[in-house]
């Protein structure tokens, strides 16, 4: 029945071009796009609060180092540590990808902390209900690399819109859950700007990066119910890897959220 349904056959390279070793791929390209607009989008909102631009400058260097480290670092402990336990080097090829959004936000959430005691004095709240505006996008976008790749995908489908991933050696259609995250997280990021730029939620410290949490890992959380297993030994557990560590940040939003409703708004000075 399978063979007579018009499937998406996905066979798309994932480099763009290379020059002797170096390669660039769509991976990189679409997480390098994501940071810069980040970059511009962080400067409208520091602009519009009337804050010191290089406070930005600053927290961009902070949140390139802490998410590539956090985020490769994730995949390694959490997804392929049997495997770069044995080839060390690996580790640093990141441009191969393997990148795990729970380890990023773990870096993410670590490098806002020093970053709030160093630089801008206020509560690592208070960043962080700036900082998961643009990074719902930016998620989104690491998806759609993900797609580009053809990794991170779906387990078998008879669904029309099903992708054969060919690359891979695939000859049944899998669901591109890449592409069912990537616009979970661009309705997050809409539900960001809402939040920021249409209300005064924004002073009620915790409540915009608790819904940001809520949706974003409860989404992932769902998702992964369709996903191939990324490791062998995921199919002995109830639930896998993904889902193990999005359950502590939905509940961590929860959390969040009414701990910030019952809280009165918080006012800082410019600067």
């Amino acid at each position: 029945m399978q063979s007579l349904i018009a499937f998406i056959h996905w066979n798309v390279d994932p480099e763009i071009f290379h020059l002797g070793p170096l390669s660039v791929r769509w991976y990189g390209l679409m997480f390098a796009t994501g940071f810069l607009f980040g970059y511009y989008q962080g400067e409208w909102m520091f602009k519009f609060e009337k804050l010191d631009t290089r406070w930005l400058e600053s927290l961009f260097i902070y949140l390139i180092v802490a998410t590539v480290i956090g985020a490769r670092l994730g995949h390694v402990l959490f997804y392929g540590w049997d495997y770069y336990s044995q080839h060390p080097a690996e580790i640093l090829k990141v441009w191969h990808g393997g990148l795990a959004s729970h380890g990023g936000a773990l870096g993410i959430f670590i490098a806002l902390i020093l970053w709030s005691r160093k630089v801008s004095k206020r509560s690592v709240l208070w960043v962080l209900d700036r900082v998961v505006v643009p990074t719902a996008l930016v998620a989104a976008l690491i998806r759609t690399g993900n797609l580009m790749n053809s990794e991170i995908y779906g387990v078998e489908t008879s669904l029309p819109w099903g992708f054969i991933f060919e690359r891979n050696g695939e000859t049944v259609a899998k669901h591109p859950t890449q592409i069912y995250e990537a616009f979970s997280y661009l309705a997050t990021y809409g539900v960001m700007l809402f939040l920021y730029w249409k209300t005064n939620l924004r002073k009620r410290e915790g409540l915009i990066v608790g819904v940001f949490f809520i949706m974003i890992f409860l989404s992932r959380f769902l998702i992964e119910f369709i996903k191939e297993d990324q490791e062998a030994f995921e199919a002995t557990m109830s639930l896998n890897m993904g889902q193990w560590l999005s359950i502590p940040f939905v509940l961590g939003g929860l959390f969040l959220v009414l701990r910030a409703l019952k809280r009165p708004d918080v006012n800082y000075p410019a600067k």
